[in-house]
């Protein structure tokens, strides 16, 4: 076997490959406005009640309708999936990787398709939905590889008259809930990490992306999958979330999302149900208000720009990772704002299959609230020098926006907007920087600009985030490169495509034998 390598990005000023991402972006285009239904023990059942997912970037256009599932069905998907679970687990582990290394061959061949699917119904430029396949191959090659290298067990220190063993067993059905904003990378990496284990899943997507996750499962279905091991139930949190969360059988809840809703998983899987034997595992990759601090010893002021630029406004500010507040020292604040805005104004937005840098925010409920905020911002004291309003009439879209005069404490450089809005913070030195990143509750990524290499140091010693990036922008984080996940109202840092990520899927099982002579 290879030694893993990350999937590279496609380069779209080659004429050759922009045509053929066109022609898939044709064929999805004529594929859209179908049904699709929710899946449970291989069958597939169309629902009365359904999911209208809608284009971002053009609202009267439907990606697709996807069946929605009652409390019964989601009910019948973890009985479904518990009973699989008994089968499933003595599954030998060479054959659970295949199945990822098979998927992944798949969509290897099909990933200009996969990613025409995320630009209609996402919003993603197609760099942006290029990149997000490429890490979903990854999760699955990597998680395949993990598994071989798990599945060997681990040596242990000897003893006279013992024999011992240390292996891991697979924990038993999982919840996966998966974000929209990675609507196939961190969908596949969280499904496929629990199945490669050994266990079983119930599956629901988000309800803004429920059409990309439906080609997933029939990317299932087609490297035979065997029914049960991944059921697939789309559905409002309201009707179907707590209670899939609750099930006495339901053993591990995996979850990317919002800080208030990882917060409600995390509470609702503590309470111990009736009929239930184990302790819940929760794993909870939640916000950020992530931080990029600017010195006034800099290699290069305009490649700090630029990287400031592309990590605030890259897939419309909607990322985890993304920069929302950029501290600034302040012998060089007025310049490089000047610099920010010569390079947001550089930005072109439109519909994302016409390959913008910035295309619409997912929905109407994020873009009203993304306005409020900026709103708010400038109600606060905040100065707005560039965007602050749609920018354009047909689509969900915000325009790059940058407010500069905003203090450490103002509600912009608090709360996570999810949005293209950069809070501009001046500090008097890269010390007070410092001190001013780690002063929200989150602590997922930041980054540091400084040609000092003792600041470099103490950088990295102090900002306490979870991934920190010198002198490079805070987003775009590699399958085993970067393992992902981080700290406080962050989450439960569980440095998804990392060495250690397997292990949250897994129980750890000590054999002791004595030896008679």
């Amino acid at each position: 076997m290879k030694a893993f390598k990350n999937e590279p990005f496609t380069d779209f000023t080659n004429p050759k490959n922009a045509a053929k991402f066109r022609e898939a972006l044709a064929k999805v285009k004529s594929e859209l406005n179908k049904d699709y239904p929710l899946i449970i023990g291989g069958e597939k059942i169309f629902t009365e009640d359904k999911i209208e997912s809608i284009n971002p970037s053009n609202t009267s256009e439907i990606t697709g309708r996807v069946s929605k599932a009652t409390p019964e069905l989601a009910n019948r998907a973890i009985e479904t999936a518990h009973l699989k679970f008994n089968e499933w687990k003595n599954t030998p582990a060479r054959k659970r990787s295949d199945y990822l290394f098979k998927a992944a061959s798949i969509m290897r061949k099909r990933k200009f398709e996969f990613a025409a699917w995320m630009v209609y119904e996402v919003g993603k430029n197609w760099a942006e939905a290029d990149g997000d396949v490429a890490e979903a191959i990854d999760f699955m090659e990597f998680y395949a590889r993990e598994m071989l290298r798990y599945d060997k067990g681990t040596k242990l220190v000897k003893i006279k008259g013992e024999e011992n063993t240390q292996y891991y067993i697979p924990l038993g059905v999982g919840v996966v809930i998966p974000p929209w904003n990675f609507p196939l990378a961190i969908l596949v990496g969280m499904t496929t990490a629990a199945f490669v284990t050994g266990n079983t899943v119930v599956l629901k997507p988000s309800s803004d992306s429920p059409v990309i996750a439906s080609k997933f499962m029939e990317l299932l279905e087609e490297i035979k999958l065997p029914a049960g091991v991944v059921n697939f139930i789309p559905g409002s949190g309201g009707q179907i979330g707590d209670l899939i969360v609750e099930h006495p059988l339901t053993r591990f809840i995996s979850f990317t999302g919002s800080r208030e809703v990882g917060l409600r998983i995390n509470e609702l899987a503590a309470k111990t149900q009736p009929g239930q034997k184990w302790i819940k595992r929760v794993t909870a990759e939640m916000g950020g208000k992530d931080s990029i601090v600017i010195d006034s010893e800099l290699k290069s002021i305009d490649e700090a720009a630029a990287g400031v630029i592309s990590s605030a406004f890259g897939f419309q500010g909607q990322k985890c990772s993304a920069c929302s507040r950029v501290i600034v020292h302040d012998k060089i604040y007025d310049k490089f704002i000047d610099l920010l805005i010569e390079k947001a104004a550089a930005l072109k937005m439109g519909p994302a299959e016409e390959n913008p840098n910035m295309a619409s925010v997912i929905n109407k409920r994020s873009q009203e609230s993304i306005l409020n905020y900026i709103q708010k911002a400038v109600a606060e004291g905040g100065k707005l020098v560039f965007g602050g309003s749609k920018g354009r009439s047909t689509g969900y879209f915000v325009e790059p926006t940058i407010i500069i005069n905003v203090k450490p404490n103002d509600t912009i450089a608090q709360e996570e907007i999810f949005g293209p809005v950069l809070a501009v913070i001046k500090a008097g030195n890269f010390e007070e920087g410092i001190a001013i990143a780690n002063n929200t509750e989150y602590g997922l990524t930041g980054a540091a600009y400084t040609k000092d290499k003792k600041k470099l140091k103490k950088a990295g010693d102090e900002i306490f985030v979870g991934n920190l990036y010198l002198n490079r922008k805070c987003t775009g984080a590699l399958v085993g490169v970067h393992p992902f996940g981080g700290y406080n109202m962050s989450g439960t840092c569980s440095k998804a495509g990392g060495f250690d990520y397997l292990l949250l899927f897994m129980q750890t099982k000590i054999v002791a034998e004595k030896i008679y002579k």
